[in-house]
């Protein structure tokens, strides 16, 4: 096999498309496939940064693991990166090339991006078995069709054929299945070669009627059924929205190995990113992981992380408007533990000089560290080690913004004073024993009697989880159908689903 593709899009957003991504690539690597990850534009706030220093998305990153391959800027040539409601960061082949609006990205830059998308997807073809392609939202957005170079633009110029996700858990997916195939112009549906239905609960043999009907409507075969796994804690690209606060991020359920847990608050700030920081201190046996946004919800939580944001500015506003200024700086006097990573690093900092990102001029900080930050137009984008507390830790940053450290303890690229932490470096805590360190320190400061697991692994951890994913395409789907799909391409003569799209 030598350049074979597959395309696998989705009803909707959050249908599985990513995991379900990671599946294919785990299940082809361990069978000896070379494969590797490809999603030629991505709007997410979570990314990661390559050895080469480009930035991409979180998704590829975790799906290149799972192909067992390094990742580069290739699999993942247009990043968005949405700094409001209506504009974006546009990052190209790693480095961003400035903001744009929705309507002046649809309206004409996104196809003169198409040709470079489409190199890169060639040339991960000619250095490998098998590419794995992820679709973005649904590929039946008929209002964006004429300039799409993520779904069926990209499945069409490379002749790939097209696999669409539903999640069932949602309800409806029959129907998602069918609109979405009779939405698609003809020459888009001969390219959609089947189904797989995500997150099924229960037995399937009841799903297996709709199954037939839905075989007879659209002549289109369903490749698996996947059920519903919980726990994965694989990353995701989209930020968690306000609306979900509370929302607990686990990978492991573990008693503690001491007398206490740490209950860990993390503040849902505006135009959350990176939050998959925190995910390292989910996998600790007797950590709970909690969104918040409300100031009593900070009172028990025995330590309080202020994440990565795309807009430190408009993160300042959220946090004086609701009471949590206020919660943090009387944490920091009483010497409870607070960690403020990237964009909330720069928000426990004194001052800011903002022309870039928000271009507010003049902002104070929270003043909890001494640090005066300046934003720079170029980003930043590094993949830096270091020690700290005694450990050694491996990171990435991502930033704009430039930060002067003016006193404190040193603490990786930031400082600590008492009991408060700041650092651009994300991914820091995946380093274990670092990681162990620290929890150990929140726990003096906290007065718990939390005692970390001695063995917990996040890279291993890891590894599993995306095993798991492996094992739910060996177990579920029908793999001897997908690798003929992926090596010879969609089936001859698919009927078309009327009335269909121009």
């Amino acid at each position: 096999m030598r350049g074979g593709g597959l395309l696998v899009a989705g009803t909707t957003s959050d249908a599985g498309k990513s995991v379900v991504t990671a599946g294919i690539c785990r299940w082809l690597v361990r069978q000896g496939v070379k494969v590797a990850p490809f999603k030629g534009q991505n709007m997410s706030l979570n990314s990661f940064v390559t050895r080469e220093g480009a930035e991409i998305g979180r998704a590829q990153a975790m799906q290149a693991q799972a192909a067992r391959v390094e990742p580069t800027a290739l699999m993942n040539p247009v990043l968005l990166k949405p700094g409001g409601d209506r504009s974006s960061q546009v990052v190209l082949m790693g480095k961003p090339v400035g903001e744009m609006s929705a309507r002046g990205y649809h309206g004409g830059r996104q196809q003169t991006l198409f040709e470079p998308v489409l190199a890169c997807l060639e040339e991960l073809r000619a250095t490998h078995d098998a590419v794995i392609c992820e679709g973005a939202g649904s590929p039946a957005e008929i209002n964006l069709r004429r300039t799409d170079i993520v779904n069926m633009g990209i499945a069409r110029a490379a002749r790939l054929p097209v696999v669409v996700v539903g999640d069932i858990d949602r309800g409806g997916v029959f129907a998602q299945f069918f609109g979405t195939t009779a939405l698609l112009a003809p020459e888009d549906q001969e390219l959609v070669a089947g189904y797989l239905v995500n997150k099924f609960r229960g037995d399937v043999t009841l799903l297996e009627p709709g199954l037939d009907m839905l075989h007879g409507l659209t002549g289109r075969r369903t490749y698996g059924v996947l059920p519903y796994a919980h726990g994965l804690g694989i990353d995701e690209e989209d930020g968690l929205r306000v609306s979900l606060r509370g929302t607990v991020r686990e990978s492991v359920v573990a008693p503690p190995v001491g007398a206490d847990v740490l209950r860990v608050a993390v503040c849902a700030v505006p135009l959350m990113s990176n939050f998959t920081d925190v995910d390292a201190l989910a996998a600790e046996p007797g950590v709970i992981v909690r969104f918040v946004d409300r100031p009593e919800e900070l009172a028990d939580a025995d330590l309080v992380v202020v994440p990565g944001t795309r807009g430190t500015v408009k993160a300042l506003v959220w946090l004086r408007e609701r009471g949590l200024a206020d919660a943090l700086a009387r944490r920091a006097a009483e010497g409870r533990p607070v960690l403020g990573v990237c964009g909330g690093f720069q928000a426990l900092g004194e001052h800011i000089e903002d022309e870039v990102e928000s271009r507010a001029g003049s902002v104070e900080g929270l003043g909890l560290l001494p640090v005066r930050v300046r934003f720079a137009r170029e980003k930043t984008l590094a993949r830096p080690v270091g020690e700290a507390l005694g450990e050694r830790v491996e990171g990435y940053e991502i930033h704009h913004g430039v930060a002067e450290v003016l006193g404190g303890e040193p603490f990786l690229d930031g400082c600590r004073v008492g009991a408060v932490w700041g650092t651009h470096w994300h991914g820091s805590l995946e380093s274990d024993g670092f990681r162990r360190a620290f929890l150990r320190e929140v726990a003096a400061a906290a007065g718990r009697a939390f005692v970390p697991a001695p063995d917990t692994s996040f890279g291993a951890l890891r590894e599993e989880q995306l095993d798991r994913l492996g094992d739910l395409i060996e177990e579920h789907a029908d793999t001897d159908a997908l690798l003929r799909l992926i090596e010879d391409g969609a089936p001859e003569g698919l009927p078309f689903v009327p009335p269909g799209a121009p």
